[in-house]
């Protein structure tokens, strides 16, 4: 029968033996997009035991490219138990029959909220590099991350730009979410607020209409398909407002991730207000 472990400091402890040995996991996985791309920026290839099946979407993931030839799972608890991982890594949002399947037979899980700003963010960022072993990795990615944000940030009475987040189906950011925080930095003054969101939510059309915003800020449609903005963007209803709001592009894959996701994030916002406003990138 296998020793039962339990996880200090990022490391495991195996219990039972003359005194507790503390050691990297040697075999971690990930069943949440976002986590996927922490593993991929601070373990090591020989340490990721599985990303989610997320990871390999081209539209969704950020680490798409690097998951191509990672083991990935479909977030089962078969196939994670089969696997014999050292640790998992698993959001608020991952299946609650797959965590307590994990729980019973005393797999390690390590569960994370969604962050609700940078600072959080970057918490996790040096708790996950923690976890695995890695905490040098985890500060120079926290230091590429704090660079990018620094970059991005507008100086002191810049002019401010009213914007609206507007992915498919008129899904947009509202206040206390990551991306507002990045808005706001980035020279975005947040339009959803004006709009009766809270968080993240839907935007119809009539009050685009009724009380537009200077900029849309919309997603990059699929390989031979139109997006909703673009839909959206060419209703005859809003042949009035031409030339009163324009769009820029920030794909969806960029708004629902923090950790090394927001260095893109970062350089997609100024890039879009670089070229609402005319200027260089």
């Amino acid at each position: 029968m296998r020793p039962s472990r339990r996880f200090v400091m990022g490391g495991v402890v195996a219990l039972g033996a003359a005194g507790p040995v503390a050691a990297a996991p040697r075999r971690v996985a990930s069943l949440n997009s976002c986590l996927d791309a922490m593993l991929v920026h601070l373990a090591d290839r020989s340490q990721i035991a599985a990303l989610s099946h997320y990871a390999r979407e081209e539209q969704g993931s950020t680490v798409a490219a690097q998951a191509r030839d990672l083991p990935f799972t479909w977030e089962s608890a078969e196939e994670i138990i089969a696997l014999q991982p050292d640790l998992v890594l698993a959001s608020q949002h991952s299946a609650l029959a797959t965590r307590n399947a994990l729980k019973r037979l005393r797999v390690p899980v390590e569960r994370f909220v969604v962050p609700k700003t940078i600072e959080e963010s970057l918490g996790q960022v040096r708790r996950v590099a923690g976890l695995i072993g890695q905490p040098d990795r985890g500060e120079r990615l926290i230091a590429r991350i704090q660079t990018a944000v620094a970059a991005a940030t507008v100086r002191p009475g810049a002019r401010r730009l009213s914007a609206l987040i507007y992915q498919p189906n008129g899904f947009a950011a509202g206040p206390h979410t990551l991306v507002d925080e990045m808005m706001t930095l980035a020279g975005f003054d947040n339009a959803a607020r004006r709009y009766g969101l809270k968080s993240w939510g839907n935007v119809p059309l009539e009050l685009l209409l009724a009380d537009p915003p200077e900029v849309l800020l919309v997603g990059e449609p699929a390989s031979g398909a139109r997006s909703w903005a673009d839909r959206v963007m060419t209703h005859p209803a809003l042949g009035a407002l031409k030339g009163r709001m324009k769009q820029a592009r920030l794909p969806e894959r960029l708004l629902y991730c923090g950790g090394p996701v927001l260095i893109q994030t970062a350089q997609a916002m100024a890039r879009a207000r670089s070229e609402v406003l005319g200027e260089p990138a």
